[in-house]
C-alpha cells in the first residue's frame, strides 16, 4: 500500500514515514560526480537534455515520472546508459545518479541511501505534487 500525501515529493510503503528522504547528500554527491563524467555531453551540465536526450530536472522531469516507481527510472540508466556504453553503469552507479537527479529537482535528502536495487526501488514512488521549490 502506497502513502498518501507526502512532504518529501516522493512517497514508499507506510513502514517508510514519508517525511524521509528516500537518497542522502553524500549519494547525491557520488551521483554528481559520475554525472559531470558520463552523463553531460547529451544531458548537459545543467540536466536540460539536448532535444533528444530528455531533461533530468525541471517541471518536465517531474511531471513525466509522476506516480511512477523509482525502478522505471532506476532501471533505465541502469541499462540504457550512458548511450555510447548502454548497460556499463553498475547498480549502485544508476541508483547513485538517481539520487543525484532526485536532489537536483528538490526532493529532500534523509538519513538512508537509495537503495540499488529494482525490487525496493518499486515500493518507492514519485509523489504526483512537485517539491517545493527553492528559495
Amino acid at each position: 500500500m502506497v502513502c498518501g500525501a507526502a512532504s518529501n515529493g516522493v512517497h514508499a510503503q507506510a513502514s517508510t514515514p514519508p517525511s524521509s528522504g528516500v537518497y542522502t547528500t553524500q549519494q547525491a554527491a557520488q551521483g554528481e560526480v559520475l554525472y559531470q563524467s558520463k552523463c553531460t555531453t547529451c544531458h548537459n551540465t545543467d540536466l536540460s537534455g539536448d532535444g533528444m536526450a530528455p531533461a533530468l530536472a525541471g517541471a518536465g522531469f517531474a511531471a513525466h515520472w509522476a506516480g511512477q516507481p523509482m525502478a522505471d527510472l532506476f532501471d533505465t540508466i541502469h541499462t540504457t546508459m550512458p548511450s555510447d556504453q548502454p548497460g556499463s553503469l553498475t547498480a549502485q552507479q544508476a541508483a547513485d545518479l538517481l539520487a543525484f537527479f532526485l536532489s537536483s529537482n528538490r526532493y529532500p535528502a534523509g538519513p538512508t541511501e537509495l537503495p540499488a536495487a529494482t525490487d525496493h526501488l518499486q515500493l518507492i514512488v514519485f509523489d504526483k505534487v512537485s517539491p517545493a521549490p527553492a528559495n
